[in-house]
């Protein structure tokens, strides 16, 4: 079993920034990967950047040069360092737990119950 809880969403303006959290506990390993999704209202959930046990990134094109994603394994932590935000970015963050790195909602077999982030223009 894998518990994930995200925090540091909230309201920001255009241009700001947010650095969201998501920490593990329960029965996690070393070689997790893991990554950050979201949903906007109306539309599916997307993926937004993925880690691996190494440190290795993958992230959507729509973020790249905008947000970073770093973890720190001693305290079983990712983040998501989000920067020059723009009000398409408001959705439900969440982060997620899975075996291997990847873009796809089915690699991953934990999920946190997310984290708003508004982003006002």
């Amino acid at each position: 079993q894998v518990q994930l809880v995200e925090s540091g969403g909230g309201l920001v303006q255009a241009g700001g920034s947010l650095r969201l959290s998501c920490t593990a506990s329960g029965r996690t390993f070393l070689t997790d990967a893991m990554a950050w999704f979201r949903q906007a209202p109306g539309k599916e959930r997307e993926f937004v950047g993925a880690i691996n046990w190494s440190g290795s990134t993958t992230s959507a094109d729509s973020v790249k040069g905008r947000f970073t994603i770093s973890r720190d394994n001693a305290k079983n932590t990712i983040y998501l360092q989000m920067s020059s935000l723009k009000p398409d970015d408001t959705a439900v963050y969440y982060c997620a737990r899975g075996n291997r790195l990847s873009r796809l909602k089915n690699a991953y077999d934990y999920w946190g119950q997310g984290t708003q982030v508004t982003v006002s223009s």
